[in-house]
């Protein structure tokens, strides 16, 4: 019996499966005028923030689940684990450390679509660079290409597709790994569309898992995807040539709104990686703007003890991603603007030690959490806030932030990285061996291989 479809289908799509696997397979590197030193800079600076952050999570309690079941299947010591000192098969070293980054929520954000792009992709990339000896340089052009259709196919998509509760950066992310490896392993035109339409075939991760480790899982699983679609393709096993633009093709299954002219446009010419941001604060990136207020309320000199109340105004987003009132631990917390607002007047700051379980659950944590009284005003940018602490007193203290630290507009320094990760990696590896780690990601260009590198992401004996 023929069934109705609710959605016309667009069956003149164009051919972007196509258009993107001649771009990754054929656009020239950085060396030979691919882009700007800028957008060069730009890729060295999403590196060394990913790989902070997935130095800093290593030992989390999501990493070591991880890790545990990963070693059941008794994998090969392939690839470094940034952080630990065990080694895992690449595909698992994918998924591992693109949940490590994730975990804290302290990566990098493509803001026009809430994408985390250097999760899925650079997991996939130093797992399989470590493992077959590539250059630095490769490794590099190729984030900067996997990250490019990642975040295209994400332009064509959002906001439908995140609407209707997907986790844009598993389910684009897992392109983009694919794309990556792709490029990695010099897979022609044909091969890499091929690594396209097979990883168009999983995409991965649901909203409803925000809160929970499954949430860090996805840019994870979306790695290792990706790393095992360019492998397939290398090895000859095929997909759909029309993958990703077809009527039952990926993207028009997932997203009603799919606009083509985002994947096609100044493709070659402009490099998504050039709108990277990364985050100063340890949580969703829609609560920075009321964290950075606080913080300048601190500033100030409001103290929490003198807070009758805080009277915050946000967009309708803010509350419907980070609404949660009562987090009962660090991972609810990262969704919990009213904690956001807490940590930043009580701390001056929101880095991982401030959503702990322990500080989450504090006493004068949960009474000042629960002075935020949050209104929704659509007439207030997503990416701004508007915060007044009412004082004991009577008095009013207002701040206004229109372009939180950490945005393009106010972005962070190459100094403010390097603080970021030292203290997100001296706890872990030590202050010395951090800052060699940091010096290499810096020069990672000038690496002959990524072993070296890799090395100096493992604790000393």
């Amino acid at each position: 019996m023929a069934r109705n479809t609710q959605v016309a289908a667009d069956h003149n799509a164009p051919p972007v499966t196509q258009i993107l696997a001649e771009f990754v397979a054929t656009h020239p590197g950085y060396l030979a005028g691919g882009w700007s030193p800028a957008v060069d800079h730009e890729a060295h600076r999403t590196f060394m923030n990913w790989l902070g952050c997935a130095v800093g999570a290593a030992h989390h309690e999501a990493a070591n689940a991880a890790l545990a079941a990963v070693q059941v299947l008794q994998p090969a010591p392939q690839a470094t684990l940034p952080g630990r000192a065990e080694k895992v098969d690449m595909a698992s070293a994918a998924l591992i450390n693109g949940i490590t980054s994730h975990t804290f929520d302290f990566d990098d954000t493509h803001l026009k679509t809430i994408i985390h792009p250097a999760g899925p992709v650079a997991s996939a990339l130093l797992a399989l660079a470590e493992h077959t000896g590539a250059s630095g340089r490769e490794l590099l052009d190729a984030l900067v290409l996997g990250i490019d259709v990642a975040c295209r196919v994400g332009n064509a998509m959002y906001p439908d597709h995140y609407d209707r509760g997907w986790h844009i950066t598993g389910s684009t992310g897992t392109l983009g790994a694919a794309a990556g490896c792709a490029r990695l392993l010099k897979l022609d035109a044909r091969q890499t569309a091929m690594a396209l339409g097979i990883a168009a075939s999983q995409p991965v991760g649901m909203r409803e898992q925000f809160g929970t480790m499954t949430k860090p899982f996805h840019p994870g699983a979306a790695a290792r995807a990706g790393l095992m679609s360019a492998l397939l393709a290398s090895k000859g096993y095929t997909a759909s040539p029309k993958a990703l633009e077809a009527p039952r093709g990926m993207m028009q299954t997932i997203s009603t709104k799919n606009d083509w002219t985002e994947i096609t446009g100044e493709l070659g010419k402009r490099f998504e990686i050039s709108f990277n941001s990364y985050k100063p604060f340890a949580c969703g990136i829609v609560i920075h703007p009321s964290i950075d207020a606080c913080v300048q309320l601190g500033r100030q000199g409001v103290t929490p003890d003198q807070v009758e109340s805080i009277e915050l105004k946000v967009h309708s987003l803010v509350l419907e991603l980070t609404g949660k009132k009562e987090p009962a631990d660090g991972l609810q917390a990262k969704f919990s603007v009213y904690h956001g607002c807490a940590a930043g007047l009580t701390f001056g700051r929101a880095a991982e030690d401030e959503f702990s379980d322990e500080v989450v659950n504090r006493a004068d944590m949960v009474a000042l959490r629960r002075k935020v009284v949050a209104t929704v005003d659509d007439s207030i940018d997503e990416a701004s806030a508007d915060v007044t602490a009412v004082l004991q007193d009577g008095s009013r203290v207002h701040v206004f932030v229109e372009h939180a630290i950490g945005s393009l507009q106010n972005p962070m320094t190459d100094a403010n990285l390097e603080a970021k990760f030292h203290g997100l990696s001296d706890p872990v590896l030590g202050a010395a061996c951090t800052g060699e780690l940091i010096a290499a990601c810096w020069n990672v260009a000038a690496a002959a291989d990524l072993r070296g590198l890799a090395a100096l992401a493992s604790p000393r004996a």
